[in-house]
């Protein structure tokens, strides 16, 4: 049993108008970077941020990071312009804005086909309540849908909720999506937090997604990578726990049994698949370089 697994923990948000952003982003050490055409440009500037893209991925050296573009929305005056552009550059996803159902997936990406980018994965933006309600069927839409991406400040205003720190107001559109993620096997991450000052905000709003269940969460300002991506990273001591757990069903099996218990504690079969994930996703880290804490390693 293996896994092929891509980190996703940290998704940096980079207006597409703003070079000195982009050219920052080069040394970060964000999983994905996402080359924002849509909600951080300004309507005056987005024809500047599609030219600015161009220019800039003409060096496509940002590190291992995965490569994204968000457009505008296709029925925008901007949206089929920026998808061409993204068809045109070494990318590797196109992130499509407040996805509301299986079939305007579908019809993204037949469109993203049309224009030449059936090379391309997808993801989605899930940012309203309709967007929430049909989650699974979004999901299940395309096998070339590489993640979810929540957009939780768009979903709260929706709701009509106030984002109060423990995010009280979103937690069952937040579980809706990830148990929809996971019926259908798609990463899935969840929106940036947006206290720039509060360490322990940034942190604590961190280990919640991840307690929830997301893969990974989208940031906006490079001070916050740093948790993000230790908020998302196994330690050594998840990976004693991990190989403790594969050996014993192992040895469980070799006599006939199903479970195993170690340290008082009952283990079902099942729980190997988690240790597998675990392994995996240390091992895939430290081949980026990074260390199990929170920085490049030295």
């Amino acid at each position: 049993m293996s896994f092929q697994y891509r980190p996703r923990r940290s998704v940096l948000y980079v207006p597409a108008h703003e070079p000195r952003h982009i050219e920052k982003a080069r040394k970060l050490p964000a999983d994905t970077i996402v080359f924002d055409l849509q909600e951080s440009v300004p309507p005056q500037k987005k024809q500047d941020g599609r030219a600015l893209l161009y220019k800039a991925l003409a060096n496509n050296d940002f590190g291992y990071s995965e490569k994204v573009i968000r457009i505008n929305s296709l029925d925008s005056e901007w949206g089929m312009d920026d998808l061409r552009a993204a068809t045109s550059l070494d990318v590797d996803a196109v992130l499509f804005p407040n996805i509301e159902s299986g079939g305007q997936l579908k019809a993204a990406v037949a469109t993203l086909d049309e224009v030449g980018g059936s090379h391309l994965s997808v993801m989605a933006n899930i940012e309203s309540p309709k967007g929430v309600l049909r989650c699974e069927e979004v999901c299940g839409a395309s096998d070339r849908l590489a993640a979810i991406v929540m957009g939780t400040t768009d979903l709260a205003n929706s709701l009509r909720i106030n984002l109060t720190s423990d995010r009280m107001g979103l937690l069952t559109s937040l579980s809706l999506c990830i148990i929809a993620a996971r019926a259908h096997n798609k990463c899935i991450i969840d929106g940036p937090h947006f206290d720039l000052k509060s360490v322990e905000a940034c942190e604590y709003s961190c280990r919640q997604a991840r307690d929830l269940g997301f893969d990974g969460k989208a940031v906006i300002h490079p001070v916050q990578l740093a948790y993000t991506n230790d908020a998302f990273t196994p330690k050594g001591e998840d990976v004693k726990r991990a190989k403790k757990i594969i050996d014993a069903i192992a040895e469980a099996h070799e006599v006939g049994k199903s479970t195993a218990v170690i340290d008082d504690r009952l283990i079902e079969p099942s729980l190997e698949l988690w240790a597998r994930r675990v392994i995996a996703l240390y091992n895939q880290v430290h081949e980026l370089g990074q260390s199990e804490l929170i920085g490049p390693e030295k």
